[in-house]
């Protein structure tokens, strides 16, 4: 049983769709991701696999690229209104399963509601996520933790370590806060004796006592001064003039 459909349009998203199916299927194991090509044994009577495949869901991740509304019946309607259309059916019988449909835009692609036939409407009203290529490992990660957040047996499979997990950089993990940085990752808790700091700009003191700087600038005319550890009484930072033994004195 997977846990995971991709819905895609042939000729509009294949690509993605693979990406997108390879990279879930390496954090919460094959067996979770569905995808046709891949999913499907030779022979199988593909009509009643595809069918049987999403009623076993628990989400549809329907991949839509610019050319999604494109494709036309020989008589010239469009694709989505046909109801032989297996993005068509597939979505349908999604959304009548129970399963959670998401949306997944392919760079900057959109959900025309006026180009959906109306037993497809409620698709513009799901919130989608978007797949940029320029961005795709950043966006494969926020899709993947969403998954783990919104389905339990997801997240029990899922091999990427909590701090490694959260969308835009960082997730509350035990005690502490994973922080992303332009210049590294960094770890903030209750206890700053555990504080980790990647590449720091300026003078770093973790110990006890009184450090003493005089202003330090990094590349963008920043001051940086960073003091854990011990019980700092007093602590002032000046910039514009040279740092004193009267810094360390209690205001």
């Amino acid at each position: 049983m997977s846990t995971v459909f991709v819905n895609y349009r042939t000729g509009d998203g294949d690509e993605v769709a693979a990406l997108l199916e390879h990279e879930l299927s390496a954090r919460f194991g094959s067996e979770q991701v569905f995808r046709a090509s891949k999913s499907i044994p030779a022979g199988t009577r593909f009509p009643q696999a595809l069918i049987t495949a999403v009623r076993r869901s628990h989400v549809l991740l329907a991949v839509i690229g610019n050319r999604w509304f494109d494709p036309r019946t020989p008589g010239g309607r469009p694709a989505l209104e046909d109801r032989d259309d297996w993005v068509r059916r597939e979505i349908l019988e999604a959304f009548e399963s129970g399963a959670l449909v998401i949306p997944v835009l392919v760079g900057s692609a959109k959900i025309d509601r006026k180009l959906l036939p109306e037993e497809l409407s409620v698709l513009a009203d799901c919130q989608s996520r978007r797949l940029s290529m320029r961005d795709s490992h950043t966006d494969l990660d926020r899709i993947g933790d969403d998954l783990a957040r919104l389905v339990p047996v997801l997240a029990r499979t899922d091999t990427r370590p909590p701090l490694e997990r959260g969308a835009g950089g960082g997730e509350k993990a035990g005690d502490g806060t994973r922080i992303r940085t332009r210049d590294g990752v960094g770890q903030v808790g209750r206890d700053l004796s555990g504080t980790v700091i990647t590449a720091p700009r300026g003078p770093v003191h973790t110990g006890s006592g009184t450090q003493h700087n005089g202003p330090q600038f990094n590349g963008d005319g920043m001051g940086v001064q960073y003091i854990a550890g011990g019980r700092v009484r007093g602590l002032r930072q000046e910039i514009g003039r040279p740092a004193g033994p009267e810094d360390g004195q209690d205001r």
